[in-house]
């Protein structure tokens, strides 16, 4: 699906450009029209129609075609080719986390934008660009790339709570004496979200070094964006040193959950060690007199039986106290 939009000073003229007619309206004399192209899903027609209504260059119509790529940025001789990778949750919002894929292509007085499955949703994006008046003279096509950027943005940093709640409950766990979750369960939660920071930190590092490129720009971060780009920026380092502060986190529960299971596995042995300790005493006095040989002067004494039950016990009874001093049993 193709939406094809044309603004005129900043301000929203149609949404229903054909696509076929982008090279005229750009090649006319009007400087103030700028066009946002988005491709839904985009066919080999598709592709075909960019490359000729926009003039770009083969490198780029090849990483088009190509997906799962890193966030990046590469210079034409008219025009940015830029990567992103949002992010969210499949389902409801309480699935898995799902990478998404956003290519865009920004010139002078143009946007791309080809999404591909699952589909990141520009509805947020487009009412921010009807609201504050996109692509005026002034501010240019960077402006509608720094919205773009500053939803997937935001969508990073609602995903960097999300993990630290996360995060906070698994501390809870860990740490809880009381805590009904079995050991399996509790590491599979850690690994998951371990997981998920691993596929996020793909996506968010990258995204640093595209920011930092456009601050660069001049041509397209003019001086009323840069402070806009600037945020964005910051937003990018905020996100980062989080998820940081949150995969530490993580691998210190988990260092503390397999000394935890370590632990417990040692007590369970020394309690084993010392009900073994216990019952070898009365199992060496029965095997000694259970010899049955005919000079054995306790087999004939008639107190031999009691005397043996006795020491069975005394000795038993003696490690069992010095067992239990020591905290084993």
């Amino acid at each position: 699906m193709i939406t094809c939009r044309i603004y005129r000073d900043g301000h929203l003229e149609g949404e229903h450009l054909d696509p076929e007619r982008v090279e005229e309206v750009l090649g006319g004399e009007d400087r103030d029209v700028r066009i946002w192209l988005d491709v839904e899903s985009p066919s080999d027609e598709d592709f075909a129609m960019l490359g000729r209504e926009f003039g770009l260059h083969e490198l780029s119509m090849e990483d088009m075609r190509h997906r799962d790529q890193r966030p990046k940025v590469e210079s034409f001789e008219h025009y940015h080719f830029i990567v992103l990778r949002p992010l969210c949750r499949d389902g409801d919002g309480d699935g898995e986390l799902v990478q998404q894929e956003v290519h865009a292509v920004l010139g002078d007085r143009f946007l791309i934008t080809l999404r591909y499955e699952p589909v990141y949703d520009l509805t947020e994006v487009m009412a921010r660009w009807d609201r504050h008046g996109a692509a005026d003279e002034e501010r240019g096509p960077g402006f509608l790339l720094y919205v773009l950027l500053d939803e997937i943005v935001d969508t990073y940093l609602s995903l960097v709570e999300e993990f630290e709640d996360q995060a906070d409950e698994l501390e809870d766990l860990v740490f809880s004496e009381d805590a009904q979750v079995p050991t399996r369960e509790v590491q599979q939660m850690l690994f998951g979200l371990k997981r998920d920071i691993v596929r996020f930190r793909r996506s968010v590092m990258p995204l640093r070094r595209v920011v930092d490129f456009f601050q660069e720009q001049p041509q397209v971060v003019t001086g009323s964006l840069a402070p806009f780009y600037r945020d964005v920026a910051d937003h990018v380092v905020r996100c980062v040193e989080l998820v940081d502060n949150v995969r530490d986190l993580l691998t210190a529960l988990l260092e503390v959950r397999l000394s935890q299971v370590a632990n417990r596995l040692n007590e369970v042995m020394k309690k084993l060690t010392s009900w073994a300790a216990i019952i070898l005493l009365p199992t060496l006095i029965a095997g000694i007199y259970g010899m049955n040989f005919v000079h054995m002067p306790e087999l004939q004494w008639r107190f031999g039986y009691p005397m043996a039950l006795g020491i069975m016990a005394a000795t038993s009874a003696l490690l069992y106290v010095i067992f239990k001093k020591r905290e084993w049993l």
